[in-house]
Protein backbone atom coordinates (compact mmCIF):
# COMPACT_ATOMS: atom_id res chain seq x y z
CA UNK A 1 0.00 0.00 0.00
CA UNK A 2 1.69 3.25 -1.07
CA UNK A 3 1.19 6.74 0.83
CA UNK A 4 -1.04 7.81 -2.23
CA UNK A 5 -3.65 5.18 -1.53
CA UNK A 6 -3.07 5.84 2.61
CA UNK A 7 -3.96 9.51 2.44
CA UNK A 8 -6.72 8.88 -0.14
CA UNK A 9 -8.96 6.44 2.52
CA UNK A 10 -10.93 9.63 3.32
CA UNK A 11 -11.90 11.29 0.20
CA UNK A 12 -13.48 7.84 -1.78
CA UNK A 13 -17.13 7.37 -2.58
CA UNK A 14 -17.69 4.05 -2.89
CA UNK A 15 -18.60 2.82 0.57
CA UNK A 16 -17.07 -0.94 -0.86
CA UNK A 17 -13.80 0.40 -1.23
CA UNK A 18 -13.45 2.91 1.94
CA UNK A 19 -14.00 -0.93 3.88
CA UNK A 20 -11.89 -2.45 1.63
CA UNK A 21 -9.18 0.15 2.38
CA UNK A 22 -9.86 0.25 5.84
CA UNK A 23 -8.71 -3.52 5.98
CA UNK A 24 -6.23 -2.84 4.00
CA UNK A 25 -4.85 0.02 6.56
CA UNK A 26 -5.67 -3.01 9.22
CA UNK A 27 -3.84 -5.77 7.69
CA UNK A 28 -0.83 -3.30 6.77
CA UNK A 29 -1.21 -1.94 10.60
CA UNK A 30 -1.20 -5.58 11.85
CA UNK A 31 2.25 -6.60 9.69
CA UNK A 32 4.41 -3.53 10.87
CA UNK A 33 3.56 -4.44 14.50
CA UNK A 34 2.95 -7.92 14.44
CA UNK A 35 6.74 -8.37 14.36
CA UNK A 36 9.05 -8.75 17.36
CA UNK A 37 10.63 -5.78 16.74
CA UNK A 38 7.08 -4.24 16.32
CA UNK A 39 5.88 -5.21 19.17
CA UNK A 40 8.63 -4.26 21.08
CA UNK A 41 8.13 -0.57 19.36
CA UNK A 42 4.34 -0.56 20.31
CA UNK A 43 5.09 -1.02 24.04
CA UNK A 44 7.85 1.28 23.84
CA UNK A 45 5.24 3.88 22.48
CA UNK A 46 2.81 2.50 24.71
CA UNK A 47 5.50 2.75 27.80
CA UNK A 48 6.17 6.82 26.72
CA UNK A 49 2.88 8.00 25.72
CA UNK A 50 0.03 5.41 27.75
CA UNK A 51 1.14 4.75 30.95
CA UNK A 52 2.19 7.47 31.59
CA UNK A 53 0.00 10.55 33.85
CA UNK A 54 -1.51 13.02 31.14
CA UNK A 55 -1.52 15.68 33.54
CA UNK A 56 0.91 16.66 35.82
CA UNK A 57 1.06 19.41 38.61
CA UNK A 58 2.51 23.06 37.94
CA UNK A 59 2.76 21.87 33.78
CA UNK A 60 0.26 23.97 31.62
CA UNK A 61 -2.88 22.45 31.12
CA UNK A 62 -2.72 22.72 27.78
CA UNK A 63 -0.11 19.48 27.94
CA UNK A 64 -2.73 16.96 28.98
CA UNK A 65 -4.28 17.75 26.05
CA UNK A 66 -1.13 17.25 23.91
CA UNK A 67 -0.79 14.06 25.83
CA UNK A 68 -4.25 12.78 25.40
CA UNK A 69 -3.37 13.14 21.18
CA UNK A 70 -0.33 11.35 21.92
CA UNK A 71 -1.76 8.01 24.02
CA UNK A 72 -4.86 8.07 20.84
CA UNK A 73 -2.50 7.08 18.34
CA UNK A 74 -1.06 4.64 20.20
CA UNK A 75 -4.28 3.47 20.61
CA UNK A 76 -5.07 3.77 16.87
CA UNK A 77 -2.78 1.30 15.80
CA UNK A 78 -3.60 -1.02 18.78
CA UNK A 79 -7.60 -1.11 17.00
CA UNK A 80 -6.76 -1.57 13.81
CA UNK A 81 -4.29 -4.61 15.05
CA UNK A 82 -7.16 -6.13 16.79
CA UNK A 83 -9.66 -5.25 13.59
CA UNK A 84 -7.25 -6.70 11.57
CA UNK A 85 -6.76 -10.09 13.81
CA UNK A 86 -10.95 -10.05 12.98
CA UNK A 87 -10.49 -10.32 9.38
Amino acid sequence: MSWEELESIGQLTDVREVEQRREDLARLTLRVFGTEDGLKLLQWMKDMYVNVPVAVPGTDPSHAYFAEGQRNVVREIEARIQQARKI
